[in-house]
């Protein structure tokens, strides 16, 4: 059994303008110890899936709809509130994008740490405190004790980003969201962090759930890519699966975005064109078709069903593992080389 399963999740949002389907019938399984990145442009529902396992989605005006969210065989979605306070920080800690906004400011760090330590493992003040100090120690916070008891406005975006790692380490939790963890952070700090969470790790066996747009982030952490556009998941399988033999045009997409000094020795750019949809009026169809280079009626008819292309490996696009398809890509890349 999976450590997380996560089967057909909808989350929903009502707004003036209309419904806003921001995760629409998401499905995977999380394995102890193994990292999933979940990748896709700004909008494309990453940060919603992660707060709906939480439970997080605030009521109204979000809801979650339907699909199941199973920790372990227990039901996350079926717990009472107070059962839900008692997994979080806990069974599963997440790491959110701006580390200010999660801290505050009128308390020390160290009494932060220790706070959760307190409410989930039955800590004294004193107790909690003292580990408190070993896990600024661990996240590599220089003069842990002294540091313990400065406020979040005297650390560094890096420093109070690591701060934040250890709150959610604290209680050794089995799974570990982290949402951007690295954005904003100069690229030495970057690497650090990252660096950091691979060796915990492998150091406490936690499982990851990496929310990411930065594809090198990807290579480098994940076991297994879960690729979204415009609230559902287009593409599914394995890292190297994913990387090295993608099946949906949007994921091509996004990697050849990336810089590419094969093609020159400038790093040419190649952006995927248009912009995303709105979640309130999806097209029909493929809802990549308006921005799919090789998109034909069917995409702009009928939504393909997320399917397996090989063992392990799935992608949502009517063409994927087909010729067609592949004799389309192999065309368009030979034109931009030339």
């Amino acid at each position: 059994m999976a450590l997380l399963e996560v089967s057909d999740l909808k989350t929903q949002f009502t707004t003036r303008d209309g419904v806003v389907r921001a995760v629409d019938g998401v499905s995977f399984a999380l394995e102890e110890g193994h990292t999933l990145a979940i990748v896709g442009e700004s909008g494309s529902g990453k940060s919603v899936t992660a707060l709906s396992i939480m439970r997080l989605i605030p009521d109204p005006p979000g809801k979650i709809a339907a699909g199941k969210v199973v920790l372990r065989g227990e039901s996350v979605l079926d717990m009472s509130d107070a059962d839900v306070r008692a997994m979080r920080g806990d069974r599963i800690a997440m790491i959110f994008q701006d580390p200010m906004t999660s801290l505050n400011p009128v308390f020390r760090v160290g009494f932060q740490i220790g706070e959760a330590l307190r409410i989930h493992k039955g800590m004294s003040r004193k107790e909690a405190d003292a580990r408190a100090v070993e896990m600024l120690d661990l996240v590599g916070i220089p003069n842990a004790p002294h540091r313990a008891k400065d406020y979040p406005h005297q650390f560094s975006g890096g420093m109070r980003q690591r701060a934040m790692i250890a709150m959610a380490l604290a209680c050794d939790p089995d799974i570990l969201i982290a949402d951007e963890p690295t954005t904003a952070l100069d690229v030495t700090i970057q690497a650090q962090i990252l660096e950091l969470m691979i060796e915990l790790q492998q150091r406490k066996g936690t499982a990851i759930i990496m929310i990411t747009h930065d594809l090198g982030v990807v290579a480098d952490m994940a076991d297994d890519v879960m690729v979204m556009y415009a609230g559902k998941q287009v593409e599914y399988g394995s890292a190297d699966a994913v990387f090295y033999s993608p099946q949906h045009p949007y994921t091509w997409g996004l990697l050849d975005s990336l810089p590419r000094h094969d093609i020159d020795e400038k790093g040419t750019l190649l952006p995927i064109e248009g912009q995303p949809p709105s979640l309130i009026d999806v097209p029909p169809g493929c809802a990549f078709h308006p921005r799919c280079p090789y998109a034909q009626a069917v995409c702009r008819e009928t939504c393909p069903e997320l399917r397996e292309i090989e063992p392990g490996h799935m992608a949502a696009c009517h063409f994927a593992g087909t010729d067609s398809l592949v004799r389309g890509r192999v065309a368009t890349a030979e034109g931009e080389v030339r």
